[in-house]
Protein backbone atom coordinates (compact mmCIF):
# COMPACT_ATOMS: atom_id res chain seq x y z
CA UNK A 1 0.00 0.00 0.00
CA UNK A 2 1.26 3.25 -1.06
CA UNK A 3 2.14 6.18 1.70
CA UNK A 4 -0.60 8.00 0.31
CA UNK A 5 -3.44 5.49 0.73
CA UNK A 6 -1.74 4.50 4.27
CA UNK A 7 -2.16 8.16 4.94
CA UNK A 8 -5.72 8.27 3.78
CA UNK A 9 -6.53 4.98 5.31
CA UNK A 10 -5.47 6.10 8.92
CA UNK A 11 -7.56 9.51 8.52
CA UNK A 12 -10.62 7.49 7.88
CA UNK A 13 -9.97 5.18 10.94
CA UNK A 14 -9.39 8.59 13.00
CA UNK A 15 -12.85 9.86 11.81
CA UNK A 16 -14.36 6.64 12.89
CA UNK A 17 -13.31 6.70 16.13
CA UNK A 18 -14.02 10.21 16.62
CA UNK A 19 -17.20 9.74 15.79
CA UNK A 20 -17.67 6.55 18.14
CA UNK A 21 -16.10 8.91 20.62
CA UNK A 22 -18.50 11.48 20.29
CA UNK A 23 -21.01 9.18 20.18
CA UNK A 24 -20.40 7.72 23.68
CA UNK A 25 -20.07 11.36 25.21
CA UNK A 26 -23.28 11.94 24.75
CA UNK A 27 -25.61 9.98 27.84
CA UNK A 28 -29.00 9.42 26.60
CA UNK A 29 -31.97 9.13 29.36
CA UNK A 30 -35.39 8.54 28.99
CA UNK A 31 -38.04 8.26 31.74
CA UNK A 32 -41.19 6.34 31.94
CA UNK A 33 -43.99 9.25 31.06
CA UNK A 34 -46.28 8.94 33.83
CA UNK A 35 -46.54 12.30 33.97
CA UNK A 36 -47.25 14.96 31.39
CA UNK A 37 -44.59 15.35 28.88
CA UNK A 38 -43.65 18.86 29.90
CA UNK A 39 -43.74 18.26 33.26
CA UNK A 40 -40.97 15.64 32.74
CA UNK A 41 -38.88 17.98 31.19
CA UNK A 42 -39.44 20.47 33.73
CA UNK A 43 -38.23 17.95 36.27
CA UNK A 44 -35.29 16.93 34.71
CA UNK A 45 -33.64 20.09 33.29
CA UNK A 46 -31.83 21.14 36.15
CA UNK A 47 -30.45 17.38 36.99
CA UNK A 48 -29.86 16.65 33.16
CA UNK A 49 -27.39 19.65 33.65
CA UNK A 50 -25.42 19.02 36.86
CA UNK A 51 -25.05 15.86 35.36
CA UNK A 52 -23.36 17.13 32.93
CA UNK A 53 -21.09 18.77 34.79
CA UNK A 54 -20.30 15.73 36.72
CA UNK A 55 -20.03 13.23 34.09
CA UNK A 56 -18.03 15.75 31.94
CA UNK A 57 -20.65 14.85 29.10
CA UNK A 58 -23.29 15.80 27.59
CA UNK A 59 -26.55 14.44 28.66
CA UNK A 60 -29.58 13.99 26.80
CA UNK A 61 -33.11 13.31 27.47
CA UNK A 62 -35.49 11.13 24.86
CA UNK A 63 -38.95 11.91 24.96
CA UNK A 64 -40.92 8.89 25.02
CA UNK A 65 -44.88 8.17 23.98
CA UNK A 66 -45.20 5.25 26.52
CA UNK A 67 -43.70 3.05 29.07
CA UNK A 68 -43.49 -0.08 26.18
CA UNK A 69 -40.92 2.13 23.97
CA UNK A 70 -38.46 2.89 27.31
CA UNK A 71 -38.04 -0.69 28.23
CA UNK A 72 -37.58 -1.18 24.46
CA UNK A 73 -34.84 1.89 23.86
CA UNK A 74 -32.86 0.45 27.07
CA UNK A 75 -32.84 -3.00 26.31
CA UNK A 76 -32.23 -1.98 22.21
CA UNK A 77 -29.54 0.12 23.49
CA UNK A 78 -31.15 3.06 21.76
CA UNK A 79 -30.98 5.15 25.40
CA UNK A 80 -27.92 4.86 27.81
CA UNK A 81 -30.19 5.39 31.37
CA UNK A 82 -34.23 5.55 32.16
CA UNK A 83 -36.21 6.70 35.09
CA UNK A 84 -38.25 3.31 35.55
CA UNK A 85 -41.23 2.17 37.98
CA UNK A 86 -40.51 -0.92 39.98
CA UNK A 87 -42.37 -3.06 37.41
CA UNK A 88 -40.80 -1.11 34.39
CA UNK A 89 -38.02 -2.14 35.43
CA UNK A 90 -38.85 -5.88 35.88
CA UNK A 91 -39.72 -6.12 32.22
CA UNK A 92 -36.68 -4.49 31.25
CA UNK A 93 -35.12 -7.34 32.99
CA UNK A 94 -36.65 -10.03 31.47
CA UNK A 95 -36.03 -8.29 28.39
CA UNK A 96 -32.03 -8.35 28.43
CA UNK A 97 -29.36 -7.25 30.51
CA UNK A 98 -29.91 -3.84 33.08
CA UNK A 99 -28.01 -2.30 35.89
CA UNK A 100 -30.51 -0.51 38.61
CA UNK A 101 -28.26 2.06 40.03
CA UNK A 102 -30.21 4.50 42.73
CA UNK A 103 -33.87 5.02 43.78
CA UNK A 104 -34.83 7.73 45.93
CA UNK A 105 -34.95 7.21 49.82
CA UNK A 106 -39.07 7.46 49.64
CA UNK A 107 -38.80 4.62 46.85
CA UNK A 108 -37.68 1.96 49.58
CA UNK A 109 -41.12 2.63 51.19
CA UNK A 110 -43.18 3.79 47.94
CA UNK A 111 -47.46 4.00 48.63
CA UNK A 112 -50.56 4.19 46.14
CA UNK A 113 -53.75 6.12 46.59
CA UNK A 114 -57.06 5.16 46.15
CA UNK A 115 -58.72 7.97 45.09
CA UNK A 116 -63.10 8.38 44.52
CA UNK A 117 -65.84 10.99 43.29
CA UNK A 118 -67.02 13.17 45.99
CA UNK A 119 -70.23 13.97 44.07
CA UNK A 120 -70.95 10.00 43.71
CA UNK A 121 -70.39 9.51 47.24
CA UNK A 122 -67.34 7.53 47.18
CA UNK A 123 -65.65 7.25 50.60
CA UNK A 124 -64.26 3.61 50.67
CA UNK A 125 -63.32 0.78 48.39
CA UNK A 126 -66.97 -0.90 48.99
CA UNK A 127 -68.84 2.06 47.33
CA UNK A 128 -66.51 1.69 44.27
CA UNK A 129 -68.62 -1.79 44.06
CA UNK A 130 -70.45 -1.45 40.67
CA UNK A 131 -69.11 1.52 39.64
CA UNK A 132 -66.32 2.43 36.86
CA UNK A 133 -62.29 2.46 38.09
CA UNK A 134 -59.39 3.96 36.70
CA UNK A 135 -55.75 2.80 36.64
CA UNK A 136 -52.82 5.01 35.09
CA UNK A 137 -50.59 3.14 32.08
CA UNK A 138 -51.36 -1.12 32.04
CA UNK A 139 -47.38 -1.03 32.69
CA UNK A 140 -47.17 1.64 36.10
CA UNK A 141 -45.99 -0.10 39.08
CA UNK A 142 -48.00 2.35 41.44
CA UNK A 143 -50.84 3.56 38.88
CA UNK A 144 -51.61 -0.53 38.25
CA UNK A 145 -49.93 -3.11 39.21
CA UNK A 146 -49.49 -2.69 43.05
CA UNK A 147 -53.32 -1.35 43.70
CA UNK A 148 -53.77 -4.28 41.68
CA UNK A 149 -52.15 -6.92 43.75
CA UNK A 150 -53.20 -5.11 47.01
CA UNK A 151 -56.68 -5.26 46.28
CA UNK A 152 -56.84 -8.37 45.08
CA UNK A 153 -55.45 -9.27 48.58
CA UNK A 154 -58.81 -8.33 49.50
CA UNK A 155 -60.39 -10.36 47.19
CA UNK A 156 -61.44 -7.82 44.90
CA UNK A 157 -60.90 -8.60 41.50
CA UNK A 158 -61.40 -5.26 39.15
CA UNK A 159 -62.64 -6.74 36.28
CA UNK A 160 -65.48 -7.95 38.08
CA UNK A 161 -65.88 -5.76 41.12
CA UNK A 162 -65.64 -2.51 39.41
CA UNK A 163 -68.28 -1.69 36.43
CA UNK A 164 -65.70 -0.85 34.47
CA UNK A 165 -62.21 -0.53 34.14
CA UNK A 166 -59.82 2.04 32.49
CA UNK A 167 -56.87 3.26 31.69
CA UNK A 168 -55.76 7.07 31.63
CA UNK A 169 -52.19 6.60 30.63
CA UNK A 170 -50.84 8.70 33.48
CA UNK A 171 -50.94 9.86 37.38
CA UNK A 172 -52.65 13.48 36.63
CA UNK A 173 -54.69 11.75 34.32
CA UNK A 174 -56.20 9.73 36.50
CA UNK A 175 -57.53 12.34 39.07
CA UNK A 176 -58.36 14.96 36.17
CA UNK A 177 -60.92 11.49 35.22
CA UNK A 178 -62.49 11.12 38.97
CA UNK A 179 -62.62 14.94 39.08
CA UNK A 180 -64.45 14.98 35.52
CA UNK A 181 -66.82 12.06 36.72
CA UNK A 182 -65.68 10.10 33.61
CA UNK A 183 -65.07 7.51 36.35
CA UNK A 184 -65.72 7.57 39.80
CA UNK A 185 -62.72 5.81 41.49
CA UNK A 186 -58.92 5.27 40.49
CA UNK A 187 -55.65 4.72 41.49
CA UNK A 188 -52.20 6.49 41.58
CA UNK A 189 -48.62 7.30 42.44
CA UNK A 190 -49.07 9.04 46.14
CA UNK A 191 -45.91 11.29 45.56
CA UNK A 192 -47.86 12.88 42.39
CA UNK A 193 -51.08 13.18 44.72
CA UNK A 194 -49.29 15.01 47.29
CA UNK A 195 -47.12 17.51 44.55
CA UNK A 196 -50.51 17.98 42.77
CA UNK A 197 -52.46 18.91 46.02
CA UNK A 198 -49.03 21.01 47.39
CA UNK A 199 -49.51 22.87 43.62
CA UNK A 200 -53.63 23.34 44.33
CA UNK A 201 -54.35 21.21 41.32
CA UNK A 202 -57.27 18.81 43.12
CA UNK A 203 -60.29 20.00 43.75
CA UNK A 204 -61.05 18.77 47.40
CA UNK A 205 -64.91 19.16 46.22
CA UNK A 206 -64.16 16.57 43.89
CA UNK A 207 -61.76 14.45 44.65
CA UNK A 208 -60.80 12.37 47.98
CA UNK A 209 -58.45 10.23 48.93
CA UNK A 210 -60.06 6.60 50.02
CA UNK A 211 -57.12 4.45 50.82
CA UNK A 212 -53.69 3.90 51.08
CA UNK A 213 -51.95 1.01 50.11
CA UNK A 214 -48.79 -1.02 52.32
CA UNK A 215 -45.64 -0.16 50.86
CA UNK A 216 -43.11 -1.18 48.29
CA UNK A 217 -40.02 -0.21 46.42
CA UNK A 218 -40.74 1.55 43.35
CA UNK A 219 -39.24 4.04 41.25
CA UNK A 220 -34.97 3.82 40.44
CA UNK A 221 -32.43 4.92 37.38
CA UNK A 222 -31.45 1.67 35.31
CA UNK A 223 -28.77 2.18 32.86
CA UNK A 224 -28.03 -0.41 30.20
CA UNK A 225 -26.37 -3.24 31.05
CA UNK A 226 -23.61 -2.84 28.07
CA UNK A 227 -22.77 0.71 29.42
CA UNK A 228 -19.02 1.56 30.61
CA UNK A 229 -18.68 0.36 34.41
CA UNK A 230 -16.55 3.51 35.04
CA UNK A 231 -19.53 5.35 33.66
CA UNK A 232 -21.93 3.57 36.02
CA UNK A 233 -19.58 4.49 38.94
CA UNK A 234 -19.36 7.84 38.36
CA UNK A 235 -23.38 8.42 37.69
CA UNK A 236 -23.97 6.13 40.65
CA UNK A 237 -21.67 8.80 42.68
CA UNK A 238 -23.22 11.71 41.34
CA UNK A 239 -26.82 10.56 42.25
CA UNK A 240 -25.53 9.90 45.57
CA UNK A 241 -23.62 13.12 46.18
CA UNK A 242 -26.87 15.21 45.54
CA UNK A 243 -27.24 16.89 49.19
CA UNK A 244 -30.36 19.06 50.00
CA UNK A 245 -27.96 21.68 52.49
CA UNK A 246 -26.29 22.79 48.65
CA UNK A 247 -28.80 25.32 47.55
CA UNK A 248 -28.25 24.05 43.60
CA UNK A 249 -28.58 20.15 44.94
CA UNK A 250 -31.97 21.14 46.96
CA UNK A 251 -33.65 22.51 43.86
CA UNK A 252 -32.89 18.95 42.08
CA UNK A 253 -33.70 16.84 44.75
CA UNK A 254 -37.46 18.60 45.10
CA UNK A 255 -38.07 18.28 41.59
CA UNK A 256 -37.46 14.81 41.68
CA UNK A 257 -39.33 15.15 45.10
CA UNK A 258 -36.44 13.21 46.90
CA UNK A 259 -34.68 13.90 50.26
CA UNK A 260 -32.04 12.26 49.02
CA UNK A 261 -30.87 9.20 46.75
CA UNK A 262 -29.65 5.82 47.61
CA UNK A 263 -28.24 2.61 45.87
CA UNK A 264 -30.29 -0.14 44.88
CA UNK A 265 -30.19 -3.45 43.47
CA UNK A 266 -32.19 -5.90 41.78
CA UNK A 267 -32.94 -7.51 44.80
CA UNK A 268 -34.96 -5.09 45.82
CA UNK A 269 -37.48 -6.07 43.51
CA UNK A 270 -38.45 -9.11 43.98
CA UNK A 271 -41.66 -8.58 45.23
CA UNK A 272 -42.64 -6.43 42.58
CA UNK A 273 -41.46 -9.53 40.20
CA UNK A 274 -43.94 -11.74 42.42
CA UNK A 275 -46.30 -9.49 42.51
CA UNK A 276 -46.97 -9.04 38.96
CA UNK A 277 -46.76 -12.74 38.37
CA UNK A 278 -49.73 -13.32 40.65
CA UNK A 279 -51.56 -10.51 39.14
CA UNK A 280 -50.98 -12.35 35.48
CA UNK A 281 -49.19 -9.31 34.62
CA UNK A 282 -46.09 -10.90 33.58
CA UNK A 283 -45.71 -14.83 31.94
Amino acid sequence: MSFAKKTFAAAVMLAAASVALAEEAVLRVSAIPDEAPTELQRKFAPLGSYLEKELGMKVQFVPVTDYAAVVTALTSDKIDMAWLGGFTYVQAKERGKVVPLVQREEDTKFTSKYIGSVAAGINSLKDLKGKSFAFGSASSTSGHLMPRYFLQKQNIKPETYFKNVAYSGAHDATVAWVASGKVEGGALNASVWDKLVEAGKVDATKVKVIGTTPTFYDYNWTVRGSLDAKLQKKITAAFLKLDPKNPEHQQILELQRATRFVGTKPENYKGIEAAAREAGLLK
